[in-house]
């Protein structure tokens, strides 16, 4: 069975951010992911994870104005300065995280700028930010997601993405494969896994059900045979990396609301 994390900007909302990490740990995780923690200074992340026994195994670089509506900077033209200042925070904070992956989110297109030039300045700032993560020992991820969520996402596919990595070359660039994401714009989702992990560029993998984004045993997709699938192809191919529970819980933010719903889980 994959080894799964729990991303707690999603699971265990009754409770404050900090108080998740115990929360977790309490139904038997052994590793979390979110978003962001740059809401909090780094040492006290570090220490809810060592308190918890916990591993930090993905968190997402600065995303520009995300209040604001901003879902990342790699695309964008003329905000290059802001997406390394970024990037560079998110390396402090994965060295004292002891963390191995940073997502970068593509951003949204802008309008009235041509394809053409959005693609350019996003393989240019990811080129850049895999060769600052190799120094560090750090892989950076990148990750279609689906435009019904976010509306003008530059990055979608998976065979975009793939494209991408394979374009640049290097060998801490990796995909973030989110089954749910995958599912709303490609669909075929066992064969991706079968197609796609074997080559090495998987990094990390994401899961919520469909179409609603609840428990992964509530909606369209047969995780429980999506996760035989990871596993044959793993055992195949020595894949050893983390899926990260990035589901919304059906009963939101109730006090028990996540453990209830942890169901699925073997």
């Amino acid at each position: 069975m994959p080894r799964f994390a729990a991303n707690l900007t999603m699971l265990y909302n009754e409770h404050a951010f900090l108080d998740r990490f115990a929360a977790a740990a309490a139904d038997g995780f052994k590793a979390v992911e979110y978003l962001f923690p740059y809401a909090f200074e780094a040492r006290e992340l570090a220490q809810r994870l060592s308190d918890n026994g916990l591993q930090q195994v993905l968190f997402n670089a600065p995303p520009g104005n995300w209040d604001g509506g901003e879902r990342g900077l790699a695309c964008i033209p003329g905000r290059e300065t802001e997406f390394r200042e970024g990037f560079a925070q998110a390396l402090t904070y994965a060295d004292a995280l002891n963390c191995p992956r940073i997502h970068v989110m593509a951003g949204l297109a802008p309008q009235g700028i041509e394809h053409a030039r959005l693609q350019a300045t996003y393989e240019a700032n990811i080129g850049w930010a895999v060769e600052q993560a190799a120094s560090a020992g750090r892989n950076v991820l990148i990750e279609p997601i689906n435009t019904r969520d976010i509306p003008g996402f530059f990055l979608n596919r998976q065979d975009e993405a793939h494209r991408i990595v394979q374009a640049i070359g290097a060998p801490n660039l990796k995909v973030q494969f989110d089954l749910y994401h995958c599912q709303i714009v490609e669909g075929d989702v066992a064969t991706k896994i079968r197609t796609y992990l074997p080559t090495g560029r998987v990094g990390h993998f994401q899961i919520a059900g469909v179409p609603e984004r609840h428990e992964p045993d509530v909606g369209e997709l047969n995780h429980a045979y999506l996760f035989k699938v990871i596993d044959e192809v793993s055992a195949a191919c020595g894949w050893d990396g983390w899926v990260g529970c990035e589901y919304r819980p059906a009963r939101g933010a109730v006090a028990g609301a996540t453990t209830q719903g942890l169901g699925w889980r073997p």
